[in-house]
């Protein structure tokens, strides 16, 4: 099967990716067609706002995270369904190990490459030859002047290309159209106020330039997605959602849909009980913004103890786990009573604590994640076991207490279902 598809990369994170690619999924969107995104590596917030973009939920894929085949047969299946794919790289084109330039040549996805060139004119085709060519190159196919000053540096950026890349067009900068960032990335889509009509703005910005075009249709390969066994069935695991518990993988929740587990979300923000459920997931966010919030809701710290008591399996990834500790103190110093489940408290830091994709060792198999927090914990409680990192080391500890599980990890459930089930089993 064929379908338009284009990889989005740049020499560096900040560079404005993430812009680029909302713009073409909202402008294609409004032409009418169906659109597709996917981000490369480990991400919450780049995909919140392709989502609302494009109308549909964007997937991650990542050949260390998950694999080529969670990779290729996500891709195939976009093809059959939508009208064009975009996938959003990560970091810089040639960053990490596969990078970018490995998924996009592995997958056979050609490569818009985004610039920042306030600064430069001359060497805009140094850096996108430079980037086509290096190692075992990339299949840049062309590239695209962010945030030029004018209409005649636009030009000076055009004339500079080789012949094997293509002009895409340039954008201004506009102080206006740029996506608000805090410590851990962009926002929230939720919390960016007029987003809607940011995405508008960009994708009129984008409109008259060669990268508003349909690109050519990609070959791709039919892949049926795995078969998932009913290692869940007849059981709801309770998901939380909200403000404060935001980092899911939409693949996450339809790998515990694919298990048999039927999904019942709930705010331990806004509710005081939780819904009957057999496990609960509390996944990652931003617990330390909502501190008032859960430290008043006592009603849901006793719900959630009253769950692990009787048994019943809880996960708490990043966020989560620092909710469930005795206190949570943000970054000025203040401090606040969490759920209690674990002992010890949670510490906000201006500076980042860990970043990095690691795997975790369960004796139903190996679960790919990623570590990214800027807080340090002190649990006094022996880890049940670490992680591991890049090279083997000793990666994030994992706590166990009673039912509850809970680590600073970031899981991937599709990169092994059983084990994710068993983090939800008793």
């Amino acid at each position: 099967m064929r379908c338009p598809a284009l990889l989005v990369a740049a020499p560096a994170s900040g560079q404005g990716k993430t812009t680029v690619v909302a713009a073409l999924a909202r402008l294609h969107t409004r032409l009418g067609r169906r659109v597709k995104v996917f981000k490369c590596g480990p991400d919450f917030l780049d995909p919140q706002i392709h989502a609302v973009a494009s109308g549909q939920p964007c997937d991650n894929i990542d050949l260390r995270l998950a694999g080529e085949a969670d990779a290729r047969w996500r891709l195939a299946r976009a093809a059959g369904e939508n009208d064009l794919i975009l996938v959003e790289g990560v970091m810089g084109l040639h960053d990490g190990e596969p990078s970018a330039a490995e998924l996009a040549r592995q997958l056979g996805l050609p490569i818009l490459l985004v610039v920042d060139a306030a600064a430069m004119a001359g060497s805009f085709g140094a850096v996108a030859w430079g980037l086509k060519h290096y190692r075992a190159g990339a299949p840049i196919a062309a590239a695209l002047a962010n945030r030029v000053g004018s209409a005649w540096h636009a030009e000076l950026c055009r004339q500079t290309l080789p012949d094997d890349i293509a002009w895409a067009g340039a954008l201004p900068g506009d102080a206006e159209a740029a996506l608000p960032e805090r410590h851990l990335g962009l926002l929230p889509a939720a919390e960016i106020a007029g987003l809607a009509a940011r995405l508008d703005a960009m994708a009129d910005a984008l409109a008259g330039t060669p990268a508003a075009e349909l690109p050519p249709a990609v070959p791709f390969a039919p892949a049926p997605p795995p078969g998932l066994p009913p290692l869940l069935a007849g059981r709801t695991v309770a998901v939380a959602r909200d403000a404060a518990f935001c980092f899911i993988y939409p693949a996450n929740l339809e790998c515990l849909a694919g298990l048999g587990a039927r999904l019942a979300f709930f705010s331990p923000l806004a509710d005081t009980a939780l819904p009957d459920c057999d496990a609960v997931w509390l996944p990652g966010g931003y617990p330390e913004l909502h501190g008032e919030a859960l430290a008043a809701n006592r009603a849901m710290a006793a719900a959630l103890a009253a769950h692990v008591a009787a048994g019943k399996p809880l996960f708490a990834e990043c966020g989560g786990m620092m909710a469930c500790c005795e206190h949570l103190v943000t970054v000025d110093g203040r401090r606040h009573t969490a759920f209690g489940l674990l002992p010890g408290e949670t510490r906000m830091q201006a500076k980042l604590a860990a970043l990095g994709l690691q795997t975790l060792a369960l004796p139903a198999g190996i679960l790919g994640a990623h570590t990214f927090h800027f807080s340090s914990s002190d649990i006094p409680l022996a880890p049940a076991c670490h992680a591991r990192a890049a090279g083997g080391a000793p990666g994030e500890p994992v706590y166990r207490r009673g039912a509850l599980t809970a680590s600073y990890l970031h899981a991937y459930f599709p990169s092994c279902p059983a084990a994710a089930a068993s983090l939800l089993t008793p």
